[in-house]
């Protein structure tokens, strides 16, 4: 690959084109990603792949959804989601109405946690009265899980319960989610670093995603994530995360991997 000075134009070009600033992704990890994937595609620049994906929409497509490092599973690390049924709608919201909750999926990538949310919540509440909103950056993504088509690696950690009672087999290693929980999700396309947050959130989940970025950027997005949530609202993230400075955004540890918003 060419020189130092192809990468930063590359950047800068790719900001013009997708609102997208690879600077507040960690520099290392995401060359190394968008090296291996212009080598692919025969390209010996960075700019001269970016002029190609400006006329090849197809490749665009494959370049954000690479970028985006899609890794996703159904109730992935069960023990959180445990958690989050017990302490944090059994008791932090015991005395709300969980049908007024306003939960927020963000980066929800192909879907696999939004649906494991309302199923979640289908234990408490009807399906008809159950709306989470999901966002991600990743149009081909969002496309995917409005399928809601899922091969079994996806599922391994998903409680039988809900296998059973919400999923039908398309085949021996693919399942499809039903369409009363498929309408429980609104999904949304939305970037982190640009776009308006939603206002009023109760819960936000936001998993295994900030790693991906710089701490420049990560304060931005806890900033905003705070500014997002109601006062004692909840945001909830990933095993690899740890907000080390949570109490300059407003915010107390009320177990691991979950932190509250304080009031005032």
């Amino acid at each position: 690959m060419e020189s130092f000075r192809d990468y930063e134009l590359f950047k800068s070009k790719f900001y013009d084109l997708s609102n997208i600033d690879l600077s507040l992704y960690k520099e290392k990890q995401m060359k190394r990603r968008i090296t291996s994937l212009v080598e692919k595609y025969g390209f010996t620049t960075y700019c001269s792949f970016l002029e190609q994906m400006k006329k090849d929409s197809e490749l665009y497509g494959v370049f954000i959804n690479y970028l985006t490092i899609n890794v996703s599973e159904f109730y992935r690390n069960p023990n959180q989601w445990v958690l989050f049924e017990n302490k944090i709608l059994r008791e932090v919201f015991k005395d709300r109405n969980l049908s007024e909750l306003k939960i927020w999926s963000s980066a929800c990538s192909t879907g696999d946690e939004p649906y494991t949310i309302a199923m979640i919540l289908n234990k408490y509440l009807p399906l008809e009265k159950i709306s989470v909103l999901a966002t991600d950056i990743d149009l081909e993504a969002i496309n995917k899980a409005k399928i809601g088509v899922y091969p079994s690696r996806s599922l391994k950690d998903l409680p039988k319960e809900y296998l059973d009672k919400h999923f039908r087999k398309v085949d021996d290693d693919t399942f499809q989610i039903s369409d009363k929980i498929r309408r429980c999700v609104n999904f949304k396309q939305l970037n982190l670093l640009e776009d308006p947050y939603p206002k009023g959130t109760d819960i936000i989940i936001c998993r295994n995603v900030l790693i991906y970025f710089t701490e420049e950027a990560k304060n931005y997005i806890m900033k905003r994530f705070s500014e997002s949530l109601k006062n004692n609202g909840v945001l909830f993230i990933g095993s690899t995360e740890q907000i080390m400075n949570y109490q300059s955004f407003g915010m107390k540890s009320i177990e691991t991997f979950f932190y509250q918003k304080s009031e005032g």
